[in-house]
């Protein structure tokens, strides 16, 4: 079992939003999946760095991985609840706006060396 993952819940972006940062990192070695995301001007990408910096620190602790060995093996967005509000609309109607949520989970992995 050469695998680390972290998981952060109730993360108030959109799913569909956050998978487009997800879908920069997906595969890249962890150094540079980092920089993609640090240099990125989505707010997925700034929220996603956090799970991907807590993952990296479980493999560092539990395998024994450096952080240069590490490569990102999946990125999995999942939808999570949604705060239901309403705006006022003309002739006392109500227009809903659905305010969504996330939950992240990155699965990083030691690399083969060769």
């Amino acid at each position: 079992m050469n695998n680390a993952f972290a998981t952060t819940k109730y993360v108030r972006i959109s799913p569909r939003k956050a998978r487009l940062a997800a879908g920069l990192i997906r595969g890249l070695r962890v150094p540079q999946a980092t920089s993609q995301l640090m240099f990125s001007s989505l707010k997925g990408g700034r929220l996603l760095i956090k799970t991907l910096d807590s993952a990296v620190a479980n493999a560092e602790t539990q395998l024994n991985a450096r952080r240069e060995d590490l490569i990102v093996k999946e990125v999995r967005i999942d939808q999570g609840p949604v705060f239901k509000r309403a705006k006022p609309k003309n002739r006392g109607g109500r227009h809903p706006i659905m305010k969504r949520t996330s939950h992240f989970t990155v699965v990083v992995s030691i690399t083969d060396k060769e």
